[in-house]
């Protein structure tokens, strides 16, 4: 049983994580759309459907905030399919593309660290399909929430922004011996 604090927490932050991916994707439409079709999973007419990935998270976002646990079964699946795509285009060898995850002005290629990292977030995300323990929130709950989802959002920042920075690094390094 979880706790509605942790539970909301949870929500919170990750409602917040598939806000602002939709809004990466939003604030440049263009790039977005050649990155669906530069992955080549889809057939060609299905890649045409793109701009349903930006709308299917914000409407995971809400959903996180009015029913979380089944938001988080969508999420979920979005997380493992994000994964799945990277994965299939990694053992392709194509490790050139675009991730698509780091907003508009950033282009970062794609690599196994972002596959696992789906897949962690995946797994905390299905967390909130527990059964919640039944009591009200208080005011020292509301205020942990905020403060919660304001550190999760920031050591997710910065746990993608090393990952970022050191991963191709080590790469390298690993090749070179």
């Amino acid at each position: 049983m979880i706790d509605p604090a942790v539970g909301t927490l949870l929500a919170a932050a990750f409602a917040l994580l598939f806000a602002s991916a939709a809004l990466h994707k939003l604030l440049d439409l263009e790039h977005f759309a050649e990155v669906v079709r530069a992955y080549a999973v889809v057939p060609p007419v299905l890649s045409r459907l793109w701009w349903l990935v930006p709308l299917a998270e914000l409407g995971v976002a809400a959903g996180l905030l009015a029913s979380p646990a089944h938001a988080a079964v969508a999420g979920t699946l979005l997380l493992v399919a994000y994964g799945g795509v990277i994965a299939i285009n990694l053992h392709r060898g194509r490790h050139d593309l675009s991730c698509g995850c780091g907003g508009a002005n950033e282009r970062r290629p794609i690599a196994a660290w972002m596959v696992w990292r789906n897949m962690v977030l995946a797994a905390a995300l299905s967390v909130l399909r527990l059964p919640w323990a039944p009591r009200p929130l208080g005011a020292v709950d509301l205020l942990t929430i905020m403060a919660g989802t304001l550190v999760a959002a920031l050591l997710y920042m910065s746990a993608d922004m090393l990952l970022a920075r050191v991963a191709p690094r080590t790469a390298l390094l690993r090749g070179s011996s």
